[in-house]
């Protein structure tokens, strides 16, 4: 029996039902999201629970879990951009949504935990300091989105951020609070201290001044198993001495930031050599 066609009459009807049954099909993959995508989304959102919940934890008074809410956060943070490069599932809504998990979580939450802890007494100064460093930190985050579309930045100049990083400015103003945990009230509860902190802090994330990274760290093979040693006594001093530990993690970050011009004009120097042998290379390559 031949192949079926259509007849004279039916042949532009029938091709019009196979275009619109293949855009159909082609409609449905269309919607279908990966999983790979999908992770770093959840990780991101987790994050702003965290932030939400740290809020929450702040309003009742329980100013240690709302610290901890705040480093969950800050943990959630690091992991989902990290695991959305490694599944190949960034996407322009996941890096939206992960500015505004960090205004929330690194910008508003820790300056309620800071005004309810130590500046609501402090007459409307202690708003205006709350209120200098949510305001910076969304400030950072709108230039650093506009800072990812710029074709002219160099490779090297990535392993520096412009400012301090919004985590890492959650992590600074709430070294007060932190160390009051461990050492006691006086004088990490003090309005003045409080206030010249989260000024300072707000000042430092809109700055131009570069600070490091740590993105792109590399372990030499004979240095992973001390490494693991390493954090594995880290781990345990960490559950033991939580505060302690984590007072002195923000201390050591604090102590890198005036080395960060230093290392910039390092590396700039380092391309900048690297990229003049290359022209001596090619100007001495005899051409065929």
């Amino acid at each position: 029996m031949a192949d079926w066609q259509p007849g004279p009459g039916e042949g532009g009807g029938f091709r019009r039902r196979r275009r619109l049954r293949i855009r159909l099909r082609e409609g449905s993959r269309l919607n279908r999201l990966p999983a790979r995508s999908l992770l770093p989304n959840i990780l991101t959102t987790l994050a702003l629970c965290s932030g939400l919940t740290s809020i929450r934890f702040a309003l009742e008074g329980k100013f240690e879990l709302a610290v901890a809410a705040i480093m969950l956060a800050g943990l959630f943070d690091g992991m989902d951009g990290r695991v959305a490069r490694l599944l190949k599932g960034t996407s322009r809504f996941g890096a939206e949504l992960d500015s505004l998990s960090d205004f929330l979580s690194f910008g508003v939450a820790p300056v309620v935990l800071l005004y309810l802890w130590a500046l609501q007494d402090f007459s409307g100064l202690g708003w205006i300091a709350a209120m200098s460093h949510a305001v910076c930190c969304a400030l950072r985050l709108a230039r650093f989105n506009v800072a990812i579309d710029d074709p002219d930045k160099p490779v090297w100049a990535s392993n520096f951020f412009t400012g301090v990083p919004s985590p890492a400015g959650a992590g600074l103003v709430l070294l007060p609070v932190v160390l009051s945990f461990s050492l006691g009230d006086v004088p990490f509860r003090s309005p003045y201290l409080v206030s010249v902190v989260a000024i300072g802090v707000a000042f430092l994330m809109v700055s131009r001044l570069p600070t490091p990274s740590f993105k792109r760290i590399k372990i030499h093979r004979d240095w992973v198993l001390p490494t693991l040693v390493f954090v594995g006594i880290g781990t345990a001093v960490a559950l033991s001495y939580p505060w302690q530990v984590l007072g002195a993690m923000i201390l050591a970050y604090a102590l890198t930031i005036p080395f960060g011009p230093w290392s910039y004009k390092r590396a700039e120097r380092r391309a900048a050599e690297r990229a003049a042998a290359d022209v001596v290379v090619a100007e001495e390559t005899p051409k065929v």
